[in-house]
């Protein structure tokens, strides 16, 4: 049950994420290119997330565990510290470059989107490099 409720969530995401045009670089980075071309439709998609968030994150943690997991994985992390703003700059700046994130770059793939062909192994190879520095 936990697998086929994990298909049809990142079903679910990756249509949001199609239906959204978030999959489409170049809509991505005319909404991030506010001094140019700018494009807020997308601003209905983060308002769309925040709104949600802001909704039901405390209602879902009073629940005291998951309803398909033994315990939530929430961060301890209580300060602002130089790895979180390491990564979060390095995010930003490849999603800035790129036009893409995780999420919709494995959605992209799923529509055959020719940039995400290249850009999942780059973030596949991010990913190894992150495991392999941190692991030493």
């Amino acid at each position: 049950m936990p697998l086929l409720t994990a298909l049809v969530s990142g079903l679910l995401f990756g249509a949001g994420l199609a239906l959204s045009g978030m999959v489409n670089p170049a809509k991505v980075l005319n909404f991030l290119d506010v001094a140019g071309t700018f494009d807020p439709t997308l601003l209905f998609v983060l308002g769309g997330a925040v709104a949600t968030t802001t909704g039901l994150f405390r209602f879902v943690l009073r629940r005291g565990q998951p309803v398909l997991a033994e315990t939530f994985q929430l961060s301890n992390l209580q300060q602002i510290d130089r790895r979180l703003l390491g990564g979060a700059a390095l995010f930003g700046i490849g999603w800035g470059i790129a036009g893409y994130c995780p999420g919709p770059a494995l959605a992209g793939l799923g529509i055959g989107s020719v940039e995400a062909l290249g850009f999942v192994p780059a973030m596949l190879a991010g990913i190894l490099l992150h495991r392999t520095v941190n692991r030493a």
